[in-house]
């Protein structure tokens, strides 16, 4: 397993908002990367309610099975790779590995045994390099629904929210909330 803090700062756009924006990076259709999210609660939504998030992503033949959790600016999120056989077992049903993200699980007080699948999101993802920070450009469709995204991933969380909003700013695009991809799911699935 492997941890990492993410500090990032998102901005939904519209179609032509987001298509402006990748032109304007000089991004193709070849850079886009096709990834999959596959995310899992209890029935009671006991990670949701801690503010955690279960998921395992399947990214370039890869799967890895990722818990993010609170941090003081970012998430934490802590790693584990998984076989494609083991992975497809726990969308099927399958309990996750008892490794360290089982372990911290249990020490949410939760049980991973009850864990469950509630569905995929599936992101076209290219990223640039943009001061200091990496911008990450998604279009994501899940449930139905269809939304565009700017991402910035950074280190330093003062130094990012300024380059971010400046980037919006000189790109004429509004501020607006962008929830994070699994609460954007769980809207469109469950309502809340």
């Amino acid at each position: 397993m492997n941890q990492e803090l993410e500090i990032e700062f998102k901005n939904l756009l519209t179609q032509k908002e987001f298509k402006h924006t990748v032109q304007h990076f000089g991004i193709s259709e070849k850079d886009f990367i096709v990834q999959e999210n596959h995310y899992f609660d209890t029935p009671s939504f006991q990670l949701k309610e801690k503010g955690c998030a279960l998921r395992i992503r399947h990214k370039k033949g890869n799967f890895t099975l990722t818990l993010k959790q609170p941090a003081d600016h970012g998430l934490l999120e802590s790693h584990e790779p998984l076989a494609e056989e083991k992975a497809g077992n726990i969308i099927k049903g399958g309990v996750i590995p008892n490794g360290a993200v089982y372990r911290i699980i249990q020490s949410l007080h939760i049980n991973p045994v009850e864990l469950e699948y509630f569905g995929t999101l599936r992101t076209a993802r290219a990223e640039v390099p943009y001061k200091a920070g990496i911008l990450v450009f998604d279009h994501s469709t899940y449930l139905g629904n269809e939304d565009y995204e700017l991402e910035y991933e950074v280190q330093d969380f003062k130094k990012g929210e300024s380059n971010f909003y400046q980037l919006l700013k000189t790109l004429n695009i509004p501020a607006r909330a962008a929830e994070n991809k699994v609460k954007r799911f769980y809207q469109a699935k469950f309502g809340r």
